[in-house]
């Protein structure tokens, strides 16, 4: 058996392994296959491994010292696909992000700048850069506060994360089809990437209310077959090329607030519903709020509007708040600066063993 240094935390509402990238093997189908090994997958129980047979606990997070002069550490999401034997780089995850500032510096590669330390982290995925702002009270990073994330039991200390250079990395731009409305089979969507490249639709106009629950909707065969095949249609049209093995774009269905929030959703993930909503998908999602003519804007019966707002994006387990500063002339939206606040909390450190066979491409 081969023992790799390893760090389980929990990371916004997702749960996954941080590893430092020279604890891996340096070929990517070696360090695949050793991912694939540590999480158990391909198996609906991930039995064999140490994953939680489910996608948001089946992440990985690998960082080391950035190759940027303006970053302090890069950072690679990789999701480890639970029952195939996939391990995809398609997209950023801003809740695993919310562990790498905290690992960061408890694994001496940023140092403690005093009551709050900034971390610069460069989002390998996209090449945009975010800066996570970690409690560093005594000079330790803190775990333990008061800070409450809708979708996680409990309290932890508060992360704010402010995303500088997101709108457009894995699409190319804000609008990847370059119009707020695409039609699609008579179907009217908004195709937006803000950090995450999400395909939003009314749930109305699926012959739903927006509000049921995960379960109901995965268990919903046609609807399921449906909203993938408008996935595997506007993949291209993102410039995202053939997504048929992809995890992006996520499919977001929209409704009228319930809880006086901003806009309800439920978000494909794409295969799985999502019990909360991704981050990035929320930055995206309120994005879409304030662009003029779009799908959420119309819901949402948002007037889109220049200025810093805050926008509450409702999902199955609660809300998601997300602040935006926006410019808006015309039909043309202009994001300034998204923001958030998340929580961490490390679970376990120690060595994940997996069998030594996968180790190297021999």
């Amino acid at each position: 058996m081969r023992a790799i240094p390893s760090t389980l935390m929990r990371g916004g509402t997702s749960k996954g392994l941080y590893f430092h990238a020279k604890d891996l093997p340096q070929s990517a189908r070696a360090r695949d296959r050793a991912l694939l090994a540590a999480m158990g997958s391909p198996d609906p129980r991930q039995i064999d491994g140490v994953g939680g047979a489910h996608p948001l606990t089946s992440k990985v997070a690998i960082i080391g010292p950035s190759k940027r002069p303006d970053a302090d550490v890069d950072y690679l999401f990789l999701q480890v696909v639970v029952d195939k034997a996939e391990v995809s780089d398609s997209q950023n995850c801003g809740n695993i992000l919310a562990g790498v500032g905290p690992w960061s510096i408890e694994h001496g590669l940023v140092r403690i700048a005093g009551e709050s330390t900034p971390v610069r982290i460069h989002m390998l995925n996209t090449g945009s850069i975010a800066v996570a702002h970690v409690p560093t009270p005594h000079g330790t990073v803190e775990y333990e506060g008061d800070a409450r994330i809708d979708g996680v039991p409990g309290s932890a200390a508060a992360i704010p994360i402010d995303f500088l250079d997101v709108a457009g990395s894995s699409c190319g731009s804000l609008l990847p089809t370059g119009s707020p409305i695409d039609r699609i089979a008579g179907l009217e969507l908004t195709c937006i990437d803000n950090g995450m490249p999400v395909v939003l639709m009314r749930a109305a106009d699926l012959g739903k209310r927006g509000d049921e629950s995960p379960e109901a909707l995965e268990g919903d065969e046609a609807l399921k077959a449906r909203i993938e095949e408008i996935r595997l249609a506007m993949g291209p049209r993102m410039n995202l090329g053939d997504v048929g093995k992809k995890t992006v774009p996520k499919m977001c269905l929209v409704s009228p607030a319930r809880h006086a929030g901003t806009i309800h959703t439920r978000t494909f993930i794409p295969h799985r519903v999502h019990e909360a909503i991704g981050v990035l998908g929320a930055v995206s999602v309120a994005t879409a709020c304030l662009t003029p003519g779009s799908v959420a804007a119309q819901v949402a019966g948002l007037t889109p509007r220049s200025g810093s707002q805050r926008l509450e994006i409702e999902h199955p387990t609660g809300f998601f708040t997300v602040e935006m500063d926006v410019t808006v002339q015309g039909a043309d939206v202009t994001v300034n600066r998204s923001a958030l606040l998340r929580t961490a909390r490390k679970l376990m450190q120690g060595e994940v063993f997996v069998p030594a066979s996968v180790w190297s491409d021999a």
